[in-house]
Order: structure tokens, then C-alpha cells, then sequence
């Protein structure tokens, strides 16, 4: 049912537990894990303005993704790496659409109680509305 699942990463301890789940869904259907970091982009920024700037991004983002990635590496599961660049929810929306992902699943908050409208407009919600397949939220 679940054979490619994204997993989109901000590197925060909280996608480790979004990145847990999917490689069990991932072992149990014999699927693939799709691990997406977005880069953020400046806007107005001129061509190449940011050039080196962005470069540096990427590599820290390649060292931390290998370094998530490993935690799997006897797992038999296959965790593909990708770094794109702009904004995250269009990004991670229209990457899904791209590659055909059954299933994204996200990092998520759990709400307060006390005000339950605030965290109407966090990433995983707007990504959850938006998205062309299931959303998995995981908190």
C-alpha cells in the first residue's frame, strides 16, 4: 500500500521519530523511504548572489542526511537522500506529485489544550492539506 514514503527533514530531533516510522512501513511493504531536505530560498535574491552560501547549506545537508541514514543501514531498507532548493511547501508538495510518493510522513506537535487555533498554519498542516497523497503525522 505504502511503498514510497517521503520523509520530509528540517534535521530537528523530532524527525527521527517521523523517520522511525517510516522505515518500518518501508520493511513491512518492501518499500523505499525518500528522505527530502528543502533548502529555503532567499527571495529577490540576485543570480548567484548566494551562491557559496547556499553550497555550504547543501553540504551540511548531505553530512546530516548520511548521518540519519545510517542509523538504518542494517535495516535492509532503501532511504534515497534529496536536497532541493526553495520554499518547503511547495517544494515538498510538488516532489511528492514528481516521484509518485504514497505516503508522506511528517513530524508533527502536539496541540495545546489551552489554544487549540494556534499551529493552524505549521508546515506539516499546510503540507497535509496540499499534499496529492496520504499525510502520516507523526508527534
Amino acid at each position: 500500500m505504502f511503498k514510497t514514503i517521503l520523509v520530509p527533514t528540517d534535521f530537528q530531533e523530532k524527525n527521527r521519530g517521523a523517520l522511525d516510522v517510516s522505515v518500518r512501513m518501508a520493511l513491512w511493504e518492501q518499500g523505499r523511504v525518500l528522505l527530502l531536505h528543502v533548502i529555503e530560498t532567499i527571495d529577490d535574491a540576485g543570480e548567484g548572489e548566494f551562491e557559496a552560501f547556499y553550497d555550504r547549506l547543501r553540504k551540511q545537508a548531505v553530512k546530516k542526511m548520511n548521518d540519519m541514514a545510517a542509523r538504518y543501514t542494517d535495516r535492509q531498507v532503501r532511504i534515497d537522500r534529496h536536497i532541493v532548493f526553495g520554499k518547503r511547501v511547495r517544494e515538498i508538495v510538488g516532489f511528492a506529485g514528481e516521484h509518485g510518493v504514497d505516503v508522506i510522513v511528517l513530524a508533527s506537535h502536539k496541540i495545546d489544550p489551552a489554544n487549540p487555533v494556534e499551529g493552524w498554519a505549521t508546515l506539516s498542516y499546510r503540507v497535509a492539506i496540499l499534499a496529492p497523497c496520504h499525510v502520516l503525522m507523526v508527534k
